[in-house]
């Protein structure tokens, strides 16, 4: 197994004189951590004595503890060294001037999952767009993308569906480590901040994270393995629906279900339960919280058999189709709030596109709806291409 060093190994032991008398602020969760699992405020506060000055948090809290959307954390003063720790998911979700006044460069050390409607890429636009406006550097300390590099999947975001979910037009799975997603955003969408990126040593485009040799702490609550992480791009889209995507299970997005599924019947409709790089594996679960806490609900196991052919978001939208075809009565879409929308339909913004829930509905075969997103998934890989730090 090949050994990756991420961009926060390479900055404590590289020197950087660019951080030299600087005041840094840290935007960081329990996953922003070494292999030996020491923690980037710990690391910065020795490697810099008395120059972190300000720590932020992306949605969940700094410690990862809000489990669901749409609970906020709030400020708080660091206990072990006496600095502010500002929420960017609270009262506000852009950082403001009064937060940036406290520092001179903004250091970003987080872990993507490689997913358009995961929300730390979102906390990272609005911190470059402010850091652009108040001159402000902002370094991101590079870090794997758990899903690979190579596999590129689903429509491009449409911009009258940008949301905290989804800020730009890129596809559901972007293929981009958090380091590219920063230089690409920058440069594309002329943010034009004074942007630095620690890249990683060793990381290959191809590697899923258990390739990296790398340990996994798990980025937000209901993501708690690698596992989770490689379903994810495809099994978030039931939070725009009634069905259970797990949370409030021990297995989060990698099962899913509602009392009211016939297993039989999603089984013959997707022609499972082999699926191309997967199996669905039923199972019955009991939510003990979110959507139908305390019921018992029945459902399916995802498990990948073979992590290059499988297409989560493809397949998702395959089961979601099987569903509809079958529970037309049962099945909903969720209605908002979503993710401080209040008005759109939740799935809409999850997939970036109303006309996929229209095609979705009318059971329009998925080889044509795959075809009408692809002209313009073929215009973002090549743009993507020309800012990618590996190759």
């Amino acid at each position: 197994m090949a050994k990756v060093t991420i961009g926060l190994e390479n900055l404590i032991a590289e020197p950087y004189g660019e951080l030299d008398g600087q005041r840094i602020g840290l935007l960081s969760n329990p996953a922003s951590v070494n292999r030996r699992y020491q923690h980037a405020r710990d690391l910065l506060h020795k490697k810099f004595p008395g120059q972190l000055t300000a720590l932020f948090s992306p949605q969940h809290g700094f410690f990862a503890e809000k489990q669901d959307n749409m609970i906020e954390s709030n400020d708080f003063v660091d206990d072990k060294l006496g600095i502010p720790v500002f929420s960017l998911y609270g009262k506000t979700r852009i950082p403001n001037p009064k937060m940036l006044d406290l520092i001179d460069v903004l250091i970003i050390d987080l872990l993507d999952v490689g997913t358009r409607v995961y929300t730390f890429t979102s906390t990272l636009s609005y911190c470059l767009e402010t850091a652009a406006k108040l001159n402000k550097r902002v370094i991101v300390l590079d870090r794997p993308n758990p899903v690979n590099g190579v596999q590129i999947e689903g429509n491009c975001l449409t911009m009258n569906m940008s949301s905290f979910v989804g800020r730009f037009p890129i596809p559901m799975r972007h293929g981009l480590t958090m380091g590219e997603y920063a230089a690409y955003i920058n440069q594309t969408y002329n943010i034009n901040c004074r942007l630095t990126i620690i890249p990683m040593k060793g990381w290959r485009r191809e590697m899923y994270y258990q390739d990296t040799g790398l340990p996994w702490v798990l980025p937000s609550p209901n993501l708690p393995t690698p596992a989770s992480a490689a379903v994810y791009p495809g099994q978030v889209i039931w939070e725009g629906t009634n069905i259970s995507e797990g949370r409030g299970t021990a297995l989060p997005f990698e099962q899913f279900g509602a009392p009211f599924i016939d297993i039989d019947k999603i089984l013959s409709f997707v022609k499972g339960p082999q699926i191309p790089g997967g199996l669905l594996r039923p199972v019955a679960f009991e939510p003990t919280s979110n959507k139908w806490a305390g019921q018992v609900c029945k459902g399916f196991q995802i498990h990948i058999t073979n992590p290059y052919q499988f297409e989560p978001y493809l397949t998702s939208l395959h089961l979601l189709q099987a569903i509809i075809y079958h529970h037309k009565d049962q099945f909903q879409w969720k209605s908002p709030p979503y993710e401080y929308e209040w008005e759109r339909l939740p799935f809409d913004l999850i997939v970036g596109n109303e006309n996929i829930r229209k095609q979705i509905e009318k059971l329009d075969d998925l080889r044509l709806i795959r075809d009408s997103w692809q002209d313009a998934l073929d215009e973002y890989l090549v743009s993507a291409r020309k800012l990618h730090l590996y190759k």
